[in-house]
């Protein structure tokens, strides 16, 4: 079911964006056109006769509508009417449809159109125009002041050309995904410090003193004594012992931080939604016609 989504853009370079973007997701040239529809249909605006005013990119033939229409100042919003009417429709709802668009491209400097082969093509090409800064067409009717006939509930960036024999329900299911994230659970530091207490340790120390003698003799003095009798001296030292300390550091433990891994099974528990479409048949009404037909009571002759 081929679609065409349409984008509004303020500028012209924020369509040239949007092109490369749908470029590089694959949409091909000849499935893009940009046009730069910039006019102004109020009162003391100036229009330009300039083609250049409309720039067919891709030479497609819905581009070309506007771009021939916009050859001449005079036919511009009529040719883009014809364009927007031609693209949304001719009954009621699809021509205010197509009317609030040509109120906003007026006051737009470009339109880009992508031309898709299915729903999630153009699903695709929808929300890369969205995110490349289209104008919200609603919301800028809204600002702007357009009267329409009828306010659509969405945004109506998407719309189908061909093939929209009925209504659709979209079934949109939620799938669960889970990933994993690292947190700071807790950890552990070292911080090491000097703390000081007292220690006894016991020591003999020997000290030595000098004791004098005095002995009472008396006897004849000897030779050896006389040799001995003359002046002199005689010296004895003392000595004692002293406590050193000295201090010797030694490493007694070696204290180390290492990480252990460990690994367990999560079950996550959550809930999933998901779209279920009931398809009920309507029966048909009936209607039943009573003739009632009228009497006269009998007569007495």
């Amino acid at each position: 079911m081929s679609q065409t989504v349409v984008g509004l853009f303020d500028t012209a370079a924020e369509a040239q964006q949007a092109a490369q973007k749908l470029a590089a997701a694959g949409f091909g040239v000849e499935s893009v056109d940009v046009s730069n529809a910039k006019y102004n249909t109020g009162s003391g605006a100036s229009t330009s006769s300039d083609s250049s005013d409309y720039q067919n990119t891709s030479g497609t033939a819905v581009e070309g509508v506007a771009d021939a229409a916009g050859r001449t100042a005079h036919k511009a919003e009529e040719g883009v009417s014809g364009f927007f009417s031609s693209l949304f429709g001719s009954d009621e709802d699809d021509n205010d449809t197509a009317g609030r668009y040509q109120h906003v491209a007026q006051s737009t400097g470009s339109i880009v159109t992508v031309h898709c082969h299915s729903a999630e093509n153009a699903h695709q090409a929808a929300q890369i125009l969205d995110e490349a800064g289209a104008v919200d067409v609603d919301e800028r009717a809204a600002t702007t002041g357009y009267q329409g006939k009828t306010q659509p509930n969405s945004y109506a960036d998407q719309n189908t050309t061909a093939g929209t024999d009925g209504l659709k329900a979209e079934v949109i299911e939620e799938s669960l995904q889970v990933g994993k994230r690292t947190e700071q659970t807790g950890g552990m530091r070292l911080r090491s410090r000097i703390v000081e207490k007292p220690v006894e340790a016991s020591v003999r120390l020997r000290e030595e003193h000098v004791v004098v003698n005095r002995i009472p003799v008396n006897r004849p003095a000897s030779e050896a004594d006389f040799q001995a009798f003359k002046e002199g001296q005689v010296e004895l030292t003392e000595s004692a012992e002293r406590a050193v300390v000295a201090k010797e550091a030694k490493v007694v433990e070696e204290v180390s931080l290492g990480k252990q891994v460990t690994e367990h099974e999560q079950v996550i528990h959550d809930t999933v939604r998901n779209t279920e479409v009931d398809v009920e048949q309507i029966p048909g009404s009936t209607t039943t016609t009573t003739n009632t037909t009228g009497t006269k009571p009998a007569s007495n002759v």
